[in-house]
């Protein structure tokens, strides 16, 4: 399986995301520039944090208009696993790939530390790894991470599983504790926390190596095991 690791002018956490896959996981990864016009070399997706394009407007805001993101939404739709973190979700809701929208955290104040996730979904191409009601150790390191969404928009990522994991303790005020969501073909997630910093017990965790060992093992058994 290959990975594409996108780089937008203010990326900070691409080598991050990269050693989580290439060093920890053992897959073969590349970072992609942001105006590249093709991705279907790729086999999955991934968006890093940071503060692509400064976070002028509002985090994501400019970022959606790259080039490589009409081929982010073209991979989307054909079905192949997208993962967006802490930035990377931001771009994928601006984008409209992910409902909701993200405001500042309720203190006002750039937060960063370990968090316990609680696993809510185990049945994505992302969480098969983990064990439903597992609560997992994952760092956050944002300033906007408040997860917002309006009533009906809840209540049908409620109705169709959508909230993959939660806070055990919210940190930012966010909506029903909502730290991570996929769209409804399951297929893109969207988290504040960040797992590709939580690969390792040398970093202080390594729940997150479960993630993208999901992504690996999902998409050997759909696309090797049928061959």
């Amino acid at each position: 399986m290959k990975f594409a690791v996108i780089v937008f002018p203010g990326s900070n956490c691409d080598t991050d995301m990269y050693h989580a896959v290439k060093d920890e996981l053992g897959s073969d990864v590349e970072y992609v520039w942001h105006d590249a016009s093709d991705l279907s070399g790729f086999d999955g997706i991934l968006l890093p944090g940071g503060f692509s394009y400064g976070d002028y407007l509002r985090s994501g805001a400019i970022a959606q208009f790259s080039n490589v993101m009409s081929e982010v939404v073209k991979a989307a739709k054909e079905g192949k696993p997208v993962l967006g973190v802490c930035n990377g979700f931001q771009i994928l809701l601006e984008t409209g790939l992910l409902p909701g929208a993200m405001r500042r955290n309720e203190s006002l104040k750039f937060i960063c530390q370990p968090e316990e996730l609680v696993v809510l979904n185990d049945q994505t191409l992302f969480t098969t790894q983990y064990e439903k009601g597992e609560v997992i150790s994952v760092p956050v390191a944002h300033g906007e991470g408040n997860y917002y969404c309006d009533e009906e928009t809840l209540k049908t990522l409620k109705e169709n599983n959508q909230i993959v994991f939660t806070y055990a303790k919210n940190p930012n005020g966010s909506v029903e504790d909502i730290a991570g969501i996929t769209n409804k073909e399951g297929n893109v997630l969207g988290m504040m926390p960040h797992p590709e910093r939580a690969v390792d017990e040398l970093l202080g965790s390594e729940d997150g190596l479960k993630l993208f060992q999901s992504i690996v093992k999902s998409w050997r058994e759909r696309y090797v095991a049928a061959t």
